[in-house]
């Protein structure tokens, strides 16, 4: 029943008008006057019942008139990591010919950024000018969010009434996972350095005619003859060759969130954040390094990361790529998966069977766990 008449009241705020405190204490004294006026015939109770009720209907009609010609503009959210504020920004367009004064702007926000509407209060639009609004929205769970309402209220310029409108402006705020603070992790470097993969390497090297030079080296048997250096070929009297930094900088890994299984809500989001932390600590130590969710499959670039982990969710369905040829550094809640040759596993809240699979356990410091990794 409550819930009904809360819907009634802001269906007819939205539509119309509903009266505030003074203003229905006005209606009940004009409802009064009027009753009396009916059993003592008096004419001027009937005047001044009429005369408040007028009062209202002018209210009313003022503050629909308040509500007209605004337009609710905003720029474009940049993304922040959990912990930091979203800096929230609203620009009031008053396109009337007339100021509009005492509004009060109402944001209802997405749970998880905040369990209940923001409201912040304006003074004044001047007539074809515009206002803005700047604040700050303390994100502490990673996401993305969306959310496109933004309610005006007025009860300006009597008070009898308010009245309010929706306006549709669409945002989206992106919330990456905090990154930890980690200055070394052993088991990335033996992952990077892992000379199984070398040769690999060195036979992609053969087939590159671009990018950038790291160095110079004697031509070796099997060198493709568009890498020779001819000018220093010709100074030193031998054939060199260049050496590209795209083939050189690193080996190749990947970084796959076991995000199609069922996870313990906190386990999640430290593993989540735990991916971001060693895909940049990859990314310092120039290694090539990629993302693998069950839902987008292979990520590339910082942004791309990013983004996928802020969006990943635990029981995603499971695209029908599969898992690639590299070695991988899976992140599991528990269970058997066949990985490739010189991959590691990291569970949360389970056992270590050896040095191919290491246990995360969820009392110890995350960051201080993944900086002894392979130590």
């Amino acid at each position: 029943m409550l819930n009904r008449f809360k819907a009634l009241t802001h269906a007819l705020e939205h539509r119309l008008a509903i009266p505030s405190y003074s203003g229905g204490l006005l209606l009940s004294i004009s409802l009064f006057f009027f009753i009396a006026a009916t059993n003592t015939m008096a004419g001027w109770l009937y005047v001044m019942s009429g005369l408040i009720v007028a009062m209202v209907g002018i209210a009313i009609f003022s503050v629909r008139q308040a509500l007209r010609g605004i337009e609710i503009q905003r720029p474009k959210l940049e993304p922040v990591q959990a912990g930091e504020a979203l800096k929230i920004h609203l620009v009031l367009q008053n396109n009337s010919a007339q100021p509009k004064t005492l509004l009060q702007v109402i944001e209802h926000l997405p749970p998880g950024l905040l369990n209940q509407p923001h409201t912040e209060v304006v003074s004044q639009v001047p007539a074809r000018q515009a206002a803005h609004l700047h604040y700050d929205l303390m994100a502490q769970h990673r996401g993305i969010y969306r959310w496109q309402r933004v309610q005006i209220r007025t009860g300006a310029p009597l008070g009898l009434v308010w009245a309010s409108r929706q306006c549709h402006s669409p945002i989206q705020a992106i919330v990456h996972p905090r990154i930890l603070p980690l200055s070394h992790c052993p088991l990335i470097d033996q992952m990077g350095n892992d000379p199984s993969r070398s040769q690999l390497s060195n036979r992609m090297a053969q087939g590159a005619t671009s990018g950038q030079t790291r160095s110079l080296r004697p031509y070796r048997w099997g060198d493709s003859t568009r890498l020779i250096h001819w000018r220093t070929s010709a100074r030193t009297g031998e054939l060199r060759v260049r050496e590209l930094e795209t083939f050189t900088s690193g080996q190749r890994i990947v970084i796959a969130l076991d995000s199609a299984k069922s996870w313990q809500p906190e386990d999640f989001e430290q593993a989540v954040s735990a991916a971001a932390t060693l895909y940049f600590y990859a990314v310092k130590q120039q290694l090539q390094v990629q993302l693998w969710t069950a839902s987008t499959g292979l990520v590339t670039g910082d942004r791309n990361v990013l983004d996928s982990l802020a969006a990943t969710n635990p029981n995603e369905l499971r695209q029908a790529e599969a898992l690639p040829d590299s070695p991988i550094l899976w992140l599991t809640s528990g269970g058997d998966q066949s990985l490739p040759f010189g991959s590691r596993s990291l569970i949360w809240n389970g056992m270590g069977a050896g040095a191919e699979t290491i246990g995360i356990n969820g009392v110890e410091a995350i960051e201080l766990q993944l900086a002894r990794l392979g130590s």
